[in-house]
């Protein structure tokens, strides 16, 4: 799967929300820097959605913190900042075009 998929209109309101995108839930947060995607579950205890963490703006850069051990994961890169979990989740490349929110794996071209 290497192609953009729009996943939404650009004017839904929402802080955090998953969504799907082939077999993958992966988790859309709209911050006031921008629009970041991860894979939805985490990495640590993978019946707890990313969606549904606390998302925090601070000088480390944006991060959720998972809802079920509080892991904290980088919004930009997926990368974990805070145990218990330890590997990192993967990130996704987020788009606005055509009046829609568009989502492809980090690994896709433009």
């Amino acid at each position: 799967m290497g192609e953009w998929t729009r996943i939404c209109d650009e004017s839904l309101q929402f802080s955090a929300k998953a969504f799907k995108v082939g077999a993958t839930k992966v988790a859309v947060f709209r911050t006031e820097r921008g629009l970041y995607a991860i894979d939805d579950l985490c990495s640590h205890e993978e019946e707890a959605n990313l969606s549904d963490g606390d998302v925090v703006v601070d000088e480390k850069g944006c991060g959720v913190y998972c809802p079920a051990h509080g892991s904290r994961f980088d919004l930009a890169t997926g990368a974990v900042e805070g145990l218990p979990a330890t590997e990192p989740v993967a990130a996704w490349k987020v788009k606005v075009e055509e009046g829609g929110i568009w989502l492809a794996p980090a690994g896709a071209g433009t």
